[in-house]
């Protein structure tokens, strides 16, 4: 008899949701995956978690989970076969997530979204949010991931929030002064998994045919 899978609602373009689905594959772990639209949530989904927002998992036995970082962590206490949770690096790979998520997503909002805050210009917001790239370029110029030679909590779940802050004007971004940084992403934007996070699904409706994530 199958087991129960869990249940992952996600949004392909979403950041946060980006992190939960690179912890999963990371950790080899299969889940149902549930597309959802914005514009349209799932009752389903909105039952389970009110705040609305994706990622949220639930799992076999009926827990949610309903942040980014701890579906990762989740995942990766299920099946760490690339050790990502070295317990060398997690109190700082922690720190920069804490950073990332209460610092740098704030700054990330506002260069993206300059029209709907006009307190500051955009080139302003993007001065702000460079000051974590700062620290990120740094840490590249001493290893080849953020805090090693090999990939640790810290890089899956800080990748996507830089994607979405280069893809705010790809010409800027290349032209700022982290060449790591920019390598880094540009290694990361190629790697085998996160092209699997990256593929298309058609949003979930009640009947459909279960979609296991990854494929």
């Amino acid at each position: 008899m199958t087991s129960p899978l869990h249940r992952l609602y996600s949004f392909r373009r979403c950041p946060y949701a980006m992190r939960a689905r690179l912890g999963l594959l990371f950790a080899e772990q299969s889940v149902a995956l549930r597309e959802v639209t914005l514009k349209n949530k799932p009752e389903q989904m909105l039952a389970i978690s009110p705040k609305g927002t994706v990622p949220v998992l639930q799992l076999a036995d009926g827990t949610v989970i309903e942040e980014s970082d701890e579906i990762m962590m989740w995942a990766l206490a299920q099946n760490d076969p690339h050790g990502l949770l070295d317990k060398n690096t997690l109190p700082q790979a922690n720190a920069l997530i804490v950073q990332n998520d209460n610092e740098f997503k704030y700054w990330l909002d506002r260069y993206k979204y300059a029209d709907r805050y006009p307190e500051m210009t955009q080139s302003e917001y993007r001065q702000r949010g460079e000051v974590f790239l700062q620290v990120l370029e740094t840490l590249l110029t001493k290893n080849v991931y953020l805090l090693g030679d090999s990939v640790t909590t810290a890089d899956i779940g800080i990748m996507p929030f830089v994607r979405q802050f280069a893809h705010v004007d790809r010409e800027v971004f290349y032209g700022l002064p982290y060449p790591k940084l920019q390598q880094w992403l540009q290694d990361w934007l190629a790697h085998p998994l996160f092209l699997q996070v990256m593929t298309k699904f058609e949003p979930w409706q009640e009947g459909d045919e279960v979609v296991i994530f990854p494929c």
